[in-house]
Order: structure tokens, then sequence, then C-alpha cells
């Protein structure tokens, strides 16, 4: 046997335990995802990824190595995905470990793309570290859009329980993904040498931890600034109920008298002026609830912000309405943006001619889809944008109306589980405050309930698995915020200049 032959084998296993590594590094750069908010180690595990790629020899290489990384991120990030599986395991359980696969290397792709592009374009590892971590910021914006969006666990995101995500007002969540890429990448940006001799790496790291510095001095100024109380008090409705058991007729009525009490509980301040139940928040649709509406409006006593599956002929919808006092149905918006599989399935047609249907719909095969974003003006209340659920993870659809001065989101988290889940679904949902500069208030099934300020800072809440309410003031909106006017392009636009200076150093320097 040659000395080639024998050695073959050798370098296949380098590549096998380097692969494995990347894995490894990538759900480290996932820790500093909610709960965990560890995000030191993100950036230190993301420089890791970006010397790794810079090391990769062509484009395959890249290829492999960054979706190795982005396989092992979207693992961990993403390990709730499993948890509306286990829902009712009997029938669906032996779908979990596949979802949860599936949507890892899906996520992979979104970062092996860019490691592509850098070792096939990019001349010196370097230039190819550099052009990874822009194309990735470019994979994070285009997560949020292609195949319906997903905006999930984008590497920004990282800094919403820190004052830096005060930085998302003017530059966007997707901002907060370059800050990210920036500071892993300022120690590969100075080193000199091979990229095995650290030369330089330790002024990039020095200034690397002088931007996070300057950016969270900055966020704590921002912090400072006044929130107005106006005089207007919600009432924020949480009956915990259990997804497992939530469409049971036994379990449904106990929650229906749980919601009823929690409207109707007394206050040691003034009445509430509205009351919100969540997502879902009963088992019977709309087009039922005529005897139940003057029920529930009575027990609250002002009017009731609630989400309720109705029917428009053979149409379902998932939405939020407005009940004025007396019981009548003032305002209707329906759910546009809907959870693939989870609300909608594709080619549903042809699939409900073999009983697949929606997870989260209770009626059917699938909700359909409502018209679009829309600004509901409920009865003695400010004008607020009304967010179903997963609909509070897309930012664009804060700029696509105008005119509201507080987000509602309804959510039912019971589908996500205790662990991750739903801490996730909260971070998002504050960033959403802070990119628009409006205070959202956040009614959930069995948690996080929460009621969150303009700067994203949570001033109330009830944890995950409790029964009960919060009263609120609503704060006043801040002035329109500079990403509310302009987005993401500049951001974009300094990503795509980054990738085109690191893909075209040699002809320029030519």
């Amino acid at each position: 046997m040659t000395a080639a032959a024998t050695s073959r084998p050798l370098r296949r296993r380098r590549v096998a335990l380097g692969l494995i590594g990347d894995v490894a590094v990538g759900a480290l750069a996932a820790l500093g995802q909610a709960p965990w908010g560890l995000w030191p180690v993100t950036v230190i595990a993301l420089a890791v990824i970006l010397w790794r790629i810079g090391r990769a020899a062509n484009g395959r290489a890249g290829f492999w190595r960054a979706g190795a990384a982005g396989t092992g991120y979207f693992a961990l990030a993403m390990s709730w995905i499993v948890e509306p599986f286990l829902v009712e395991p009997e029938i669906y359980g032996w779908m979990a470990p596949f979802a949860l696969i599936l949507m890892a290397a899906g996520g992979g792709v979104f970062w092996a793309l860019p490691g592509w592009i850098a070792g096939r374009f990019a001349p010196g590892w370097q230039a190819r570290a550099l052009a990874f971590g822009a194309a990735l910021v470019l994979s994070d914006w285009l997560r949020g859009w292609i195949f319906t969006g997903l905006p999930w666990a984008q590497l920004g995101h990282v800094w919403i329980d820190t004052p830096v995500a005060q930085s998302a007002a003017y530059i966007g969540a997707i901002g907060l993904s370059a800050i990210t890429v920036v500071a892993a990448a300022l120690p590969l940006t100075f080193w000199r040498g091979s990229p095995f001799r650290p030369r330089g790496a330790y002024t990039g790291g020095i200034l690397s931890i002088l931007l996070i510095a300057a950016l969270w001095a900055a966020g704590l100024s921002r912090l400072d600034r006044p929130v107005v109380q106006r005089d207007i008090t919600l009432r924020l409705v949480q009956p915990n109920a259990d997804q497992a058991l939530k469409w049971d007729p036994e379990w449904a009525q106990i929650f229906w008298q749980r919601l009823l009490e929690e409207s109707a509980a007394p206050t040691s301040g003034s009445p509430p002026d509205a009351v919100i139940w969540p997502e879902t928040a009963v088992s019977f649709l709309l087009n039922q609830a005529d005897e139940a509406l003057p029920i529930l409006s009575e027990a609250a006593g002002a009017t009731v912000l609630m989400g309720i599956q109705r029917a428009e002929g053979p149409r379902y919808y998932n939405s939020l309405v407005e009940v004025a006092p007396g019981g009548t149905v003032a305002q209707i918006y329906d759910k546009f943006h809907l959870v693939p599989f989870g609300e909608y399935v594709p080619w549903g047609n042809v699939l409900a001619r073999f009983g697949i249907g929606a997870f989260a719909a209770q009626q059917g095969f699938g909700y359909s889809p409502g018209p679009g974003p829309m600004v509901m003006t409920p009865d003695g209340l400010p004008p607020m944008q009304a967010l179903i659920c997963y609909e509070a993870i897309f930012p664009q659809h804060l700029r696509s109306v105008q005119g509201a001065e507080w987000l509602l989101q309804v959510t039912n988290d019971a589908w996500f589980g205790t662990i991750s889940g739903p801490y996730q679904h909260l971070a998002q949902a504050r960033l959403r405050a802070i990119e628009s500069g409006l205070p959202l208030m956040r009614a959930a099934n069995t948690g996080v309930t929460a009621a969150i300020d303009p700067l994203g800072r949570i001033t109330a809440e009830l944890p995950l698995g409790a029964t009960g309410h919060i009263d609120t003031a609503l704060p006043a909106p801040l002035p329109e915020t500079l990403w509310l006017r302009i987005g993401n392009l500049p951001v974009l636009l300094a990503a795509f200049a980054a990738l085109l200076a690191a893909t075209l150093r040699k002809r320029f320097r030519a």
C-alpha cells in the first residue's frame, strides 16, 4: 500500500473530527440565546467558526465546515421544536427527532452557503473569514423572508437582555447580528501572519471589548430616558391552559371559569379599561359564542380583547376580536402570517385527503390567512397593532402599518414547552418594542404573560405555569425610532459592501 493510500483514511478521519468539532462550537454559539444569555460564549465561539472558515481551502470545505457549525447552532437554539409533537406523543411523538434534525440541517444550510461563498471567492484566510461574516449577516436577514420566513435565533438576539439591545432602535435586529459578527471578527482582522500565529489578535480582541463597552454605555444612556405612563389600565389574563388538555370538554370548562374569575377579580386601583385574553383563549368558535360573549363582557366589566377561532363559510381563522361592553363584536383581526405545518399545511387540499392537518388548528385542516397587518382602535384605548403569536417575530410587520401607539401580542406558548421556546419568543417580543419605540402588552395561555415598556423592559409578568392576571398601566410611545423610519437597508448595504470587498480583494490589489 502506498503512502498516499495510507494517508487518505487519516485525512478523512481528521476531516470528520473537524466537522464534529464544528458542530460542537456551533452549539456553544447558541448559548447566547434565551434562556441562557451567555453572549460572551457566542462571540468567542463565532470567532472560532470564522477562523475555521478562514482556513477552508476551497468552497467545498467552507460549505461543510459552516454547515456543520450552523447545524450545531440550530440544533440547540431550536431544540424546542420537538415540543409540539409531544403534546399528543402517541400520534406525533415519532416525528419529533425528525423535526429537530430537519430544522437543524435546514438552518445549517443558511450558514453553509455563506461558507461556500467565502471559500470559493475570497482570497486569503482573513478575507474568507470576513466574507463569511458579511454573508452570514445577509443570511440572517434572508431567513426572515424566504419560505415565508423564520427569523428565530438570529445572532443578534443574544443581546436582547443587555443594554446593547437598545441599538436595535437605530439598526434593528439585523444590525444586532452585524454587531455580533464584527465583535467576533475584530481579533481576526488584526491578526498578522499565518492563521496559527496570533500576532495582533490581542489588539483586535481589545477593540472588540471596547466596541461592546461603547454600545453598552450608549444603551444604558438610552435606558435612562423617561417613559410616560398613561392613565389607562390593562388587565392581562393567563388561564394556564395546558395544551394537552385545552380542547378536552371538561378542562375547557375549567379554563373558561378561570378566564371569567381572573377577569372579574377585584383591583386595588382603578378598574381596568380593557381586559385581554390570550390566543385561542376558548374552545368554541366565535360563531358559537352568542351566549358566551355577554357573560364574559359582564365578568370583565370593560372592553375585552380576546383570541378566538372563527369560521367563515368553509374557511377557519385564528382571530383577535374586540368584544364591546354588552357582548357585541366591534372589531376582528385575522392572523395573516401563519406557521407552516403548525397552522396551515402547504398543499393542504391534497394532504387533507389523507387526514393530514395543521397542529394548532382545532377546526378543519388549517387556518386561512387574514388580509394583512392591521391597526385596531378599541373603544377608549389608543390605536394598537395586533400580533398573534408567531407574527411578533417578524420586524417587517411593524413597518407595514402606521398610526399604532402600542403593540398587543396574544399567544399560545403552551406549544413550545417550558425550557427555551417561550423565553426566546418573549425575548423577540421585547426586541419589537425596542425597534419600534412602542410598548407591548403580551397575554399568553400558559406564560410568559408580560407588560413591556417601549424600551423593551419587562415591567410586570406572570411566569410559566401560573394562573392569574396582571393589572398594568399602558405607557406612552417614544418618538418614532430611526429603524422604524429607514428599516434595515443601511445595515444590508454595509454587509454587502463588506462581502464585495472581501471577495474582490485580489482584483482590487491588482
